[in-house]
């Protein structure tokens, strides 16, 4: 019988794959390179060795080649076959890969360290796959499972890739010439502007002096006791800067559902009470009042979102399609602790509450935007005199002050029956505003009017921001279910069934009109 000639030829691995299944994705000759180059030029680890991981290798030889190098490397010795050989000897490890016959191979299959990096890289790319392989294997399994909370999936599966690419996708050091040009720009549209406020502003005079608007990046607590107006304070900063400012809001209402949500903004718009607008019980007058001034509120760049018990891996797959679709420009959380930090955290509330704020920062940094989340106090903030809180009064976790680039408490003293300050002046309807903690910039304390009628916060000055508003202005809020789909926002009495189509702006929303 005739000898097959390519009996004895070496398969390719695309040929054992047709013949006999997929292979994990690989580089073996990209890892032999790589190794051999490290052990060629001493300044060859100096070009890889922040992205490489002993992980990322295929083999597992190659693993142990190259974690002895890396050790030569924190040690400040030289990597050369020689070193190299020692120190796997010394580790027992040197017949395990091959001994010196394998090590000189790896040397005599490179000239030199010129394209280390770019190996490196189809290296880790490599890796990666094989991650995805195994977590998509993993999560492919647990669907299955008919024991497994579809929810508590979804959470494990953003927080895997996730963790793929906290872990993997690295911003490149700049130098600081560059930094300074961008700094100096900054300093420069300041001076521009009259007020010199080059953040988002509030529409509060007094807090935008002291903060110079609200900064991209920053995480800004708002804590406060129950009933203290959290929800009212963030609902007329969102309003200033969206009607105002014409600067995109995206409110995610934990507590809150979004229609009741939005009857706030509208009673604080119309001025017109909570009451009559639930029972719609409203005057010939009152009814053209609703209808003039709720148009302040009908193109207004403001996103709604109330999913319950909302996950920490949910918000922020959700921030980056609103910042890719809507370009927002501040996030409002209301509130913190109704966050979840998925089924892994679960059982260890400081540690969830901790590994949220964490994310929360993550999240301002990365979409470069004021994230503001409200916070909830504990009672010790009773038990003092004044009843004036403290950074100490944050409930369930100090890592909350730790991230916080600012924190900021509401004290109103009527709430606690204290009617004068010290030097007799009133304090009926006066809301205070302590900025506690302030990364950039100072500390100190604002003095606003709440009309709890109305349940909003204005100037004390006549300036009120509400006021500087045209009724003729065109305002729109979309608001998103639950489930983030596009269904236009329900009409909230039957006395806007004139604007009923203005309401519907789903199929206009493609491109935001902001």
């Amino acid at each position: 019988m005739a000898k097959n000639p390519n009996f004895n030829e070496k398969k390719t691995v695309s040929n054992l794959q047709t013949e006999y299944g997929k292979m994990p994705p690989q580089a073996i000759d990209l890892e032999e390179a790589v190794l051999g180059a490290l052990m060629l030029e001493r300044d060859a680890y100096a070009m890889v060795g922040e992205m490489l991981k002993v992980e990322v290798f295929y083999k597992d030889i190659h693993q142990r080649i190259f974690r002895a190098i890396q050790k030569l490397c924190v040690n400040d010795e030289p990597v050369d076959l020689l070193t190299v050989s020692e120190a796997l000897k010394q580790s027992g490890e040197l017949e395990m890969v091959g001994g010196y016959y394998y090590l000189s191979q790896l040397t005599s299959r490179v000239a030199s360290a010129a394209h280390i990096e770019f190996h490196a890289r189809i290296i880790i790319q490599k890796y990666l796959q094989r991650k995805l392989i195994g977590i998509c294997t993993e999560l492919q399994e647990l669907a299955y499972d008919d024991a497994t909370d579809v929810s508590d999936l979804i959470d494990k599966a953003q927080k895997s890739m996730f963790d793929i690419a906290d872990g993997n996708i690295k911003k490149d050091t700049e130098e600081i010439a560059p930094i300074i040009d961008e700094a100096i720009k900054g300093i420069q549209m300041a001076a521009s502007k009259p007020d010199g406020i080059n953040g988002v502003p509030s529409g509060f005079i007094a807090l935008d002096e002291m903060t110079a608007g609200w900064q991209p990046s920053d995480l800004v607590i708002i804590a406060a006791r129950p009933a203290m107006g959290k929800t009212a304070f963030v609902l007329s900063m969102a309003r200033n800067m969206a009607v105002v400012h014409k600067q995109c809001v995206a409110i995610f209402s934990l507590e809150m559902s979004a229609v009741q949500l939005v009857n706030r903004l509208i009673a604080s718009e119309t001025e017109l009470a909570s009451e009559k607008l639930k029972t719609g019980r409203l005057t010939d007058f009152e009814w053209q009042q609703l209808h003039s001034r709720i148009k302040a509120l009908v193109e207004a760049p403001i996103l709604v979102d109330d999913t319950p018990a909302l996950s920490i891996f949910e918000l922020r797959a959700k921030c980056r399609r609103l910042k890719q679709k809507y370009g927002i420009k501040v996030l409002i959380i209301d509130y913190l602790q109704l966050m979840t930090a998925g089924a892994d955290m679960r059982g260890n509330r400081e540690q969830e509450v901790s590994m949220i704020s964490r994310q929360l920062k993550i999240i301002a940094k990365e979409l470069s935007i004021p994230v503001m989340a409200l916070s909830q106090l504990n009672r010790g903030v009773e038990s003092r005199p004044d009843k004036k809180p403290m950074l100490s009064d944050l409930r369930e976790s100090g890592s909350i002050e730790q991230d916080a680039d600012m924190v900021m408490f509401i004290h109103r003293p009527e709430k606690y029956g204290i009617e004068t300050d010290n030097e007799g002046n009133s304090l009926k309807g006066i809301a205070t505003i302590i900025v506690a903690k302030h990364r950039n910039g100072a500390v100190g304390e604002v003095n606003l009017r709440f009309r709890a009628e109305l349940t909003r916060f204005e100037n004390l000055e006549n300036s009120s921001p509400f006021a500087s508003t045209s009724i003729t202005e065109e305002v729109v809020t979309q608001t998103f279910s639950s489930k983030m789909n596009d269904e236009p926002m329900p009409t909230l009495s039957q006395g806007l069934d004139s604007l009923r189509g203005s309401f519907d702006v789903a199929d206009n929303m493609g491109e935001a009109p902001f």
